[in-house]
């Protein structure tokens, strides 16, 4: 007995690799299945975990069919009646085909051993062992199973640990994301607000009396203020509608090449000292929502103007396949990459960039995009400039 413990030491140790090596794991119970093949025989392997509806206990989450049954369908192939009881008695199970059933099929009938997988919260799942037309699952075999059994369990345990850090992550920095738009959306709705008031008690004050050139000039500030505290309060509302999906879309047949060189004509207007390109190979039909593009479009150019001022901006409409590319290419300085995952975030600003703003265009952007059954992405690179790409599909009329 010893020297056979020893001779499966290295299969333990290569099992204790496997669960332990790899990120991924469904890609560790690959290395896993491997091993195990090494220890002894079976046919099918098959995980389960419980499952919180009553009528069903169990929840295969993975499944590998390696010996003589692969094109087997049949339930019993992966033993889910035997998960379930290993479930309800909390102990491993043994099931063997009678006589007569393996005479007559024995992919109906297979040899199955279940075994518990327990963490600390009690049980949480089944293994479940399938061979087809024997041999019995010895006593040392159902030992080495049961170690196995363990290891799966702990590679689960990790598996859980690692979704529950990374979701408390995410709850942290929506948090953060949260409380920095508070701070900031505070700070941006009492920039104009202060504007606004200063300018107004300056015009009321009794004791100055104003020209009517300086009269029109702090009107005109008041009024582009009050428009600037309307698009803050209007972007805060819309990203509210997006998120829960009431934003009201409004889809017809839309020429692309018509609209980006609108917002072309425009942006040089608008943006006098940024050098604006057009380039055109080909006037799809889109379907789409004019308002809403053009919403995106220039919001797009507006932050290649003010993040990377002065360098020229190259709007590009190119085929793809059954769509369109719609890219807008700055030569700025470009986005860090530990930033880009996290570009399109509700409430998301780069930390460092110049300019204002409330953290919701980009968020905008990217679900008026999804609206429209395309999508989004950015590529950047520090120093070398950034990217925002479009990818709408092409309309064709019935």
């Amino acid at each position: 007995m010893q020297i056979e413990q020893e001779e499966h030491i290295p299969d333990v140790l290569a099992l204790a690799e496997a669960v332990t090596q790899q990120e991924d794991w469904k890609e560790a119970l690959d290395s896993v299945l491997a091993v195990v093949r090494s220890i002894f025989l079976f046919d099918n392997l098959a995980l389960y975990l419980l499952n919180e509806n009553p009528a069903n206990l169990t929840e295969i989450v993975y499944a590998r069919a390696v010996g003589r049954g692969q094109s087997a369908g049949a339930d019993a192939a992966w033993g889910v009646e035997t998960a379930n009881q290993v479930i309800r008695q909390n102990q491993f199970i043994l099931a063997n085909p009678t006589e007569a059933g393996l005479a007559a099929n024995r992919l109906r009938e297979p040899y199955l051993l279940g075994l518990p997988l327990r963490n600390d919260s009690g049980i949480a799942g089944a293994l479940v062992f399938v061979r087809f037309g024997g041999p019995p699952y010895t006593p040392e075999q159902v030992q080495r199973a049961q170690y196995i059994a363990t290891q799966v369990a702990s590679l689960l345990e990790r598996k859980t640990l690692k979704e529950k850090l990374a979701a408390l992550e995410d709850a942290r920095r929506l948090l953060a994301l949260q409380d920095d738009f508070i701070a900031t959306i505070s700070h941006e709705l009492r920039t104009p607000l202060g504007f606004i008031k200063g300018y107004a008690t300056t015009l009321l004050r009794q004791d100055a009396e104003w020209d009517e050139q300086t009269r029109r000039e702090f009107l005109t500030i008041i009024a582009e203020e009050a428009d600037h505290l309307n698009e803050l309060i209007e972007n805060v509302l819309e990203s509210a509608r997006l998120q829960s999906n009431t934003l009201p879309i409004h889809l017809q047949p839309l020429r692309l090449d018509a609209l980006l060189k609108d917002i072309l004509s425009r942006g040089k207007a608008r943006y006098k000292e940024t050098d604006l390109h057009l380039e055109l190979s080909l006037t799809p039909l889109v379907l789409a929502d004019g308002v809403r593009l053009t919403q995106v479009f220039e919001n797009l150019l507006s932050n290649a103007a003010k993040y990377a001022p002065g360098a020229p901006v190259h709007l590009r409409l190119t085929p793809k396949e059954n769509a369109c590319l719609i890219t807008f290419a700055d030569s700025g300085p470009g986005i860090a990459p530990q930033h880009l995952p996290h570009i399109f975030q509700r409430f998301y600003r780069v930390p460092g960039q110049g300019g204002s703003g409330s953290g919701l265009g980009l968020f905008i952007c990217k679900k008026i995009i999804e609206a429209h059954g395309g999508t989004i992405w950015v590529e950047s690179e520090p120093g070398q400039g950034t990217s925002f790409l479009i990818q709408l599909p092409i309309f064709h009329a019935p």
